[in-house]
This record gives structure tokens, C-alpha cells and sequence, in this order.
């Protein structure tokens, strides 16, 4: 792959409790675009579904989603992704909270979003403003690149239809929650943002062994979104009084019978495993003779990996406010290391601070050049 629209970041220089495989962690030239994005979609979201506090999404510091999972996104591009992205934050939480068993009927509704008429950029006003709001997604999409934004949509709206099916009991063991965590994780979803932000077009006869040689790869990503949401998911859970939880480290306590540490340390041995199996897929010789935008995509997937694996380590979204990934690397690294962690970070915490302000000034005076 080409890499024009990113920097690689020294491996030094951030955490990643020795789940990255090797994989650098690459980030996005231009953070403004994706916080114009993010922001702009939460703003939508406010004034026309629900009010949205105590809300985290993708925006983090110092390292936000999009710019650290698709690195190499065509900076033009950059913006409605984010948005979409947002959006799909801002929907899975509100699907999270209808997904009771007493509220089946208005988590029908929201699913509607995307089974009726998903290709559709002009809708009536009384459709729900969801609705709207994917309708306006598809359109600035289109804009962009039709066939393409047609993709993602589709792939979309087939994301949220197998994931509606995903939670409904408990799963018994590991081997049976991964392929439906990958699912629910949004591997088709993903297919679509990437496609789109890079501009990718994988082949049609090429198309399931593509999905076949990925699935390793969202494997560790499902995986490492439950080992750094398990806290936040359980929390969620217990609120909403459901007698289980989503996440694969509740899945191994009750398969193995054994403590929520032991089940950590578990769910990291299988990110480890499945993304050994992914390099594998990803250098094999069949691999290598594939077009050269399904090839492309594996390593997106492969970036995304770790791109998500630290923004879960650093981000607001997990951790709200506390400093829990901090007590979660009690499990996942040695006191030197975590010593040594906290050293680092406050000797650069200042220059964090200046250089966070000045970017949040520079986008102030971007947006108001744009608005004007």
C-alpha cells in the first residue's frame, strides 16, 4: 500500500499493551476534518432525534477514531466519513438502550432506519429523523462518488439487519460469540467505510474470499473492543438490569469458570492468535495474486486493527473521564511498564496541552472561514 495521507507514529510513543502484532500505528495528516465531521454530526443528531449528554464518540485525546483506523483516507473524503461514523456511534447507542426486553417494539423502529428504502437520498417529513439524517449521509456520499456511497449503504444497511439478531440470548461459548461478535463489531459496516474512504473496489468474484482471508482480522478487532468496553458494557448492563453481558470476556468467565482477570488475560492470547492467522492470510501466496484494492483493503483492515486498539487504550468513550485503562494495564503490563508510563506521560502532558489548544484554535478559525 501507498501511504500519502498519514504519518507513522514511533512505537515508543504511545500504548499498546503488546496487542499490535508489530503493526505500526498510522495517523491521518488532517485531525480538523474529522472533528468538523464527528461534531457536526452530534450537533444534526441534537437538534433533530435526541439531546445528546453525556455522550462520547469517536473524538479522543490524543487520538481520535477515524484519523487512527483509516489512515490512509482520501483527505476529501475524510469529513462525511467521520460523520458516518459518528452517526453510527450515536445509533448504536440509542439502539443499546431500546435493545431491553420490554422495548422490542422501539428498537423495530429504529430499524427501520435502514430497512426501508436505504438507497433513498430524498425522503418524506415524516419519516423519523434518523431516517433524515441517513438519507442525508447517502446523499453527500453520492455527491462524492455514487457508486461507491451505493456500496457502503447497501453494506450498511446489511450490517444493522444481521446485528439487530446478534443479542438476543447469551452465547455458551468463545468459538460460538466470535462469529456473531464480528458481525455486531461491524465487519460489513467497516467494509463499507473503507471501500468508500479509499476510494476501493473489490472485485465481485473476488468479494467472499476477500471477507474470508478479513475475518481473522475483525476477529482481534471484535475482541479488542470487548476487552477495552468490558467495564463500561458491564456497568451498562447492570443498569439496564440484563442478566448478561455482549462481551467475550463475560462469554469465557462462564465458559471457563474463572475470574475476570483470568478471562483478560484469555481474550488477549486470542487477539494474538487470530491476528497470526491474518498476517498469515495476508502473506500467502493466493493473497498476492489478487487485485491489487482487495490486497489493499487487508492491510486496511490490518491498520485498522491497531488504529483501534489504541484509540480504545486512550479514548473518553470507554474510560468516561477516569483513567481506567491505567487499572486495566494491572492485568496487561508490569509495574516497570506502567511506571514508566506514567513518567512519560507527565513529562510531555504540557506540550499535549499546548499543541491540543492550538489545533482546537486552528479548527475554530477553519470553521469559521467555511461558515462565512
Amino acid at each position: 500500500m501507498d501511504f500519502k495521507h498519514s504519518d507513522v507514529l514511533g512505537s515508543g510513543t504511545y500504548r499498546d499493551d503488546g496487542l499490535a502484532n508489530g503493526i505500526p500505528l498510522r495517523i491521518h495528516k488532517d485531525p480538523y476534518s474529522e472533528i468538523a465531521g464527528s461534531l457536526r454530526a452530534q450537533r444534526d443528531w441534537n437538534s433533530s432525534v435526541s439531546p445528546v449528554q453525556n455522550y462520547q464518540g469517536g473524538l479522543g485525546h490524543p487520538y481520535s477514531f477515524v484519523c487512527a483506523t483509516i489512515p490512509e483516507c482520501i483527505p476529501e473524503r475524510l469529513e462525511i466519513i467521520s460523520y458516518a461514523n459518528e452517526y453510527a456511534f450515536l445509533y448504536d447507542d440509542e439502539m443499546e438502550n431500546l435493545d431491553l426486553k420490554n422495548f422490542k417494539e422501539g428498537r423495530d423502529d429504529m430499524l427501520h432506519v435502514f430497512r426501508d428504502e436505504p438507497l433513498n437520498e430524498k425522503v418524506l417529513d415524516n419519516v423519523r429523523p434518523e431516517k433524515k439524517l441517513q438519507a442525508q449521509i447517502l446523499a453527500e456520499m453520492m455527491a462524492i462518488d455514487r457508486t461507491r456511497a451505493i456500496t457502503t449503504m447497501k453494506a450498511w444497511a446489511q450490517f444493522v439487519e444481521l446485528a439487530s439478531r446478534t443479542r438476543s440470548e447469551p452465547f455458551e461459548t468463545l468459538d460460538e460469540y466470535l462469529p456473531s461478535r464480528a458481525i455486531d463489531a461491524g465487519e460489513m459496516f467497516w467494509y463499507g467505510m473503507l471501500t468508500f474512504a479509499m476510494a476501493l473496489t473489490i472485485p465481485t468474484y473476488e468479494f467472499d474470499l476477500c471477507m474470508k482471508l478479513a475475518r481473522p482480522g475483525y476477529a482481534a478487532i471484535s475482541l479488542t473492543n470487548d476487552l477495552y468496553s468490558w467495564r463500561k458494557e458491564r456497568e451498562d448492563a447492570e443498569k439496564a438490569g440484563q442478566d448478561y453481558v455482549f462481551n467475550a470476556v463475560w462469554v469465557v468467565i462462564q465458559e471457563r469458570k474463572c475470574t475476570e482477570s483470568t478471562a483478560i488475560q484469555i481474550c488477549q492470547e486470542e487477539i494474538k492468535r487470530h491476528l497470526s492467522e491474518f498476517e498469515e492470510n495476508i502473506e500467502s501466496p493466493e493473497t498476492k495474486t489478487l487485485s491489487r484494492d482487495t490486497q489493499a483493503y487487508l492491510q486496511a483492515v490490518r491498520l485498522s486493527h491497531v488504529g483501534n486498539l489504541v484509540w480504545s487504550i486512550y479514548c473518553p468513550r470507554y474510560h468516561r473521564g477516569v483513567d481506567e485503562h491505567l487499572a486495566l494495564s494491572t492485568q496487561l503490563g508490569s509495574a516497570a511498564s506502567r511506571l514508566l508510563d506514567t513518567v512519560f506521560k507527565f513529562l510531555i502532558s504540557p506540550f499535549q496541552h499546548v499543541f491540543y489548544t492550538s489545533q482546537r484554535g486552528f479548527l475554530v478559525q477553519r470553521l469559521l472561514r467555511h461558515k462565512s
